[in-house]
């Protein structure tokens, strides 16, 4: 198994993405520690993993909230010993898409930036001030491919702040990559394309415009995000740091 004898923990872990990831940890041999806000339907998470083999536990913990993340990730270390592996899939708002910037309100456009790199700085450098102690570990961020989107593709998708947040997002794990790097520390920002497992409504037009902007003619599954996840956090991609996992079946190339 990828991740055996490794703690992880996994913000926004109730949400569709955090929970996969979480699943996909267990199953590769990790200890999980679920972490968001409503302790309910995280417990709901742990009882799948647990029916599944996995070792995980739950609490209530606000990603927003410095004092809160702290006194949490202390809490697993005292009970684990170490912390291995952060994950941060919460959810930076990204419902507020879809009205042109110049009818959108500014908080619309700025809750999105704010949510995004204010929880992944806050669980991101908590992590790595114990990571750093130990010269071991990797931070796991998660943008998106708004971050980098065509001229057609801005034009449709009106992503609003959301965009902005995810460069944002892709630049600050990128600037902790190089400073906690020679601690032994690495991270690694996921980009996936959107996931059609996660939406709801009509939206068959729009799947159907953007699997026919991917070279693979289709879109990412949250399997293959929470698979590619385990691979990052594993020592198989111990040289990769500073890097951005192209997730988007080629709806963009680099």
């Amino acid at each position: 198994m990828l991740l055996e004898n490794k703690n992880a923990v996994v913000y926004g872990a109730a949400g569709s993405i955090g929970r996969a990831v979480a699943r996909a940890f267990a199953r590769e041999g990790a200890q999980v520690f679920l972490a968001g806000r409503t302790l309910s339907s995280l417990q709901k998470v742990v009882e799948e993993m647990k029916s599944e083999g996995g070792t995980a536990e739950a609490a209530p913990v606000d990603a927003l909230n410095q004092e809160a993340i702290e006194k949490h990730l202390n809490e697993v270390v005292q009970k684990a010993g170490r912390i291995d592996i952060s994950f941060n899939a919460v959810w930076i708002r990204g419902d507020l898409q879809g009205t042109p910037l110049l009818d959108m309100p500014a908080e619309d456009f700025t809750v999105p930036v704010l949510t995004g790199i204010k929880t992944h700085f806050l669980t991101g450098t908590a992590a790595a001030r114990h990571m750093v102690q130990q010269k071991s570990g990797v931070i796991l961020t998660l943008s998106s491919s708004s971050s980098v989107l065509s001229g057609r593709d801005r034009r449709y998708h009106l992503t609003g702040g959301f965009s902005t947040a995810c460069a944002a997002i892709e630049a600050f794990s990128r600037s902790l990559a190089g400073e906690i790097g020679p601690a032994g520390v690495r991270v690694v920002c996921m980009r996936p394309d959107a996931i059609p497992e996660t939406w709801s409504g009509d939206v068959a037009n729009v799947k159907a415009y953007m699997e026919d902007g991917t070279v693979l003619g289709r879109l990412p599954q949250l399997n293959e995000v929470a698979n590619a996840a385990c691979l990052m956090a594993s020592d198989h991609a111990s040289a990769m740091t500073g890097s951005i996992a192209n997730l988007t079946c080629g709806s963009f190339m680099e």
